[in-house]
């Protein structure tokens, strides 16, 4: 069976988290997108890289309560957050800077990088990946311990689809965890700093890691990102 597959329909992870995968294409590649919901302190929800909203997504959001912040950790996982916005308008909006631009028509409440959100207080730490284009910012999910990233490492496996099998053994993360050569090449601007998040992230107690693209990881997560950002620690 396909190790995403469980993650067809929203799912629970860990205590306080839900997964919920699904397809799509890039440059002619075959993957999937997560969207990973966390509960708050105060009973609200987070919805982070939010993937198409059906109505049976909708139902399974809504059963587990009130959607409080809609999350765009990157550039490049956004591409469904307006449908949430028009649906969840009293939700609070956060994304990088970079993306007001790229999508102005979106409604973004708070950027990266600005004042400590105060629903997220002991619950959740944001970590960004300064030094890199992708204006990434992870999330370090305390109370199960968990790290939710974007594009800073992928899990794709092993693809049954010829190209996408063919791209990610040239970029290097075919059937292992790693960060894509493209993005290692091209998407750092200053290694330093972006040393300094990675390490900073290492030093968080998560054991589990979910991904932008591909399953998620219950143990070994923190070795996994390690040995992935070697060339950059080194």
């Amino acid at each position: 069976m396909d190790p995403s597959s469980q993650w067809e329909s929203l799912a629970a992870f860990a205590d306080g988290v839900w997964l919920c995968q699904a397809p799509v294409r890039f440059l002619g590649l075959r993957l999937t997108s997560t969207m990973t919901v966390l509960r708050l302190a105060d009973g609200g929800l987070l919805v982070c890289s939010p993937v198409a909203l059906t109505p049976e997504r909708r139902a399974a959001v809504d059963a587990l309560g009130r959607v409080a912040h809609l999350y765009a950790p990157d550039l490049f996982h956004h591409r469904w957050l307006g449908e949430w916005i028009a649906a969840f308008p009293e939700a609070r909006v956060h994304g990088p800077r970079g993306l007001a631009r790229k999508r102005p028509e979106l409604r973004i409440d708070r950027f990266h990088g600005a004042p400590p959100e105060p629903a997220f207080a002991d619950t959740i730490d944001e970590l960004p990946i300064e030094g890199c284009r992708l204006q990434e910012t992870d999330l370090f999910y305390r109370p199960a311990r968990t790290l939710i990233v974007a594009d800073l490492v992928h899990n794709v496996g092993r693809s049954a689809h010829a190209w996408t099998a063919i791209y990610t053994r040239m970029m290097g993360f075919h059937d292992r965890i790693a960060v894509s050569r493209v993005i290692r090449w091209t998407a750092f601007t200053d290694r330093a700093a972006a040393r300094r998040c990675i390490d900073d992230l290492l030093a968080r107690p998560f054991d589990r890691l979910v991904v932008g693209h591909g399953p998620p990881i219950t143990t070994g997560a923190r070795d996994a990102i390690a040995a992935a950002y070697g060339w950059l620690r080194a």
